[in-house]
């Protein structure tokens, strides 16, 4: 049977949010995660200690996986609500891990592609958003992140709000992709230039800019199909 890992049963959720926060949570042991995903303790036993009871009953971290709701709710500070919480982390993880082991990732090499993901998502709003799409080497989507958000009328974006991100995500290549709330997806002569300014941003950094997609109402373009971004 595993040992439970101590904590101290004087340490508080929320400093172990700020060391979570700091740095990193697999900095933390396995009752400190558990104590974070339970957040709370009952009355006269801190969460540190109700972690630290959960993983000796069970005889060790790893036996979350297989046990069952019911088993888990009954254990000594859990309850139905706790029980859920740290079943839902574990399924969490489990699609964590099985996704990133995965190679089917949606492809982002064309503009169809592109416009079927952003599309639903940015084509009716009434404001405009830039989202960077980072690739694999194979042009499947990695992440992908809203680097700006503005009124009506566009809004300010500069070559590094998009390629810090990039680089945090280890793209081989993006795909920048926005929408215009006026419907009509032609870009703007702020658009043409914004986006050749990346361009060479980019090259610098030897990372691809793949396309700038704007998407609308009425359709999408393809700042690369319009032969607007120099290679």
């Amino acid at each position: 049977m595993s040992q439970p890992q101590s904590i101290a049963a004087s340490t508080l959720p929320t400093d172990l949010r700020e060391r979570a926060h700091r740095a990193g949570a697999s900095d933390l042991s396995d009752a400190e995660l558990v104590a974070l995903v339970l957040a709370t303790g009952v009355v006269g036993r801190p969460v540190g200690s109700v972690a630290q009871d959960l993983i000796g009953v069970l005889g060790g971290v790893e036996r979350l996986g297989t046990c069952g709701a019911h088993r888990l709710a009954l254990c000594p500070g859990i309850g139905p609500a706790k029980a859920a919480r740290l079943l839902a982390a574990v399924e969490l993880g489990r699609r964590v891990a099985l996704r990133a082991l995965s190679d089917e990732r949606d492809s982002m090499s064309s503009l169809d592609d592109v416009a079927a993901w952003a599309r639903p998502r940015l084509a009716g709003l009434d404001h405009e958003e830039v989202w960077l799409l980072c690739l694999d080497g194979r042009y499947g989507l990695r992440s992908a992140r809203r680097v700006a958000q503005g009124g009506l009328h566009g809004c300010a974006l500069r070559p590094a709000d998009v390629l810090r991100p990039a680089v945090e995500d280890a793209a081989s290549a993006i795909v920048l992709v926005h929408n215009h709330p006026s419907g009509d997806p032609t870009p703007s002569l702020a658009d043409v230039q914004m986006t050749r300014a990346l361009a060479g941003a980019c090259q610098i950094l030897g990372l691809r800019l793949l396309d700038h997609v704007i998407v609308a109402r009425s359709g999408a373009e393809s700042l690369r199909d319009l032969a607007l971004i120099d290679d």
